[in-house]
């Protein structure tokens, strides 16, 4: 195909991925009951985090946080705006079809095997950073800063934005940060990463890894700058074995 047919092709793509979100958006938006039992789960005393840690630490589980609404639109708002990323979520499978049903016809058979493996190896990964920020990082992060005060003169009373803001912005993070594994496995096939030199500066890796999770941590505070440092970190040891084993194969 010449220039414009490859542009009406791209044309047509984008058209089918905004049909699908739309769709999927304007469903989860009619789902609202469903929707928002998933998103504020974690505001509740029996989410399934605080049960297992009541079991493992037999501390029982009983908190109560209170979110508001300070904003008379706010509330249609968030609901457009969780209904849009569901949507997203939902149907990303999709879109990543599209994106390789566009980039295949140029692509040689080794080089589209490739992709493949980065293009399923990636979402894979990036569902798991969501679900671990959903079920272990948030929850916690919001336990402690949902519940900690200075004195009990000053009760905690969480905005609904603050809420909805956080949690979203942790899933895309930690669904971006979790890519590590995939990112290191392409420029080892490249050539452009080894693991000795991974080895070499695993103490370097340490001190960026504390300032990304320092960065991508909305709150700040010393707790969930934990919780999101240790998983990235976990995530660099396995991206030397990774690379490694491609260098190996």
């Amino acid at each position: 195909m010449d220039f414009w047919e490859h542009l009406e092709e791209l044309r047509g793509c984008l058209l089918k991925a905004l049909a699908a979100v739309a769709v999927c958006a304007v469903a989860a938006f009619f789902c609202k009951d469903w929707l928002f039992a998933i998103v504020m789960a974690p505001s509740h005393p029996d989410f399934v985090t605080y049960r297992l840690f009541a079991r493992l630490t037999g501390v029982a589980s009983n908190f109560h946080v209170d979110l508001f609404n300070p904003e008379l639109a706010q509330q249609f708002l968030v609901h457009m705006r969780v209904a849009l990323w569901m949507g997203l979520l939902v149907v990303s499978p999709y879109l990543l079809y599209l994106l390789f049903h566009f980039v295949a016809p140029g692509l040689y058979a080794h080089e589209r095997r490739h992709v493949l493996r980065a293009v399923g190896s990636g979402y894979v990964m990036f569902l798991m950073g969501v679900a671990l920020n959903y079920f272990l990082i948030f929850p916690l992060t919001f336990r402690f800063l949902g519940t900690y005060q200075v004195s009990a003169e000053v009760p905690n009373q969480i905005a609904l934005t603050s809420y909805i803001g956080m949690l979203l912005i942790l899933c895309f993070l930690m669904g971006v940060v979790f890519e590590l594994p995939v990112l290191c496995w392409l420029l080892a096939k490249i050539g452009l990463l080894k693991p000795d030199f991974m080895r070499k500066y695993r103490k370097h890796a340490i001190v960026v890894i504390l300032i990304i999770a320092a960065v991508i941590t909305p709150t700040g505070d010393a707790v969930t700058l934990s919780l999101v440092a240790l998983p990235i970190y976990a995530l660099y040891e396995i991206s030397i074995l990774v690379v490694k084993k491609t260098f190996a194969s």
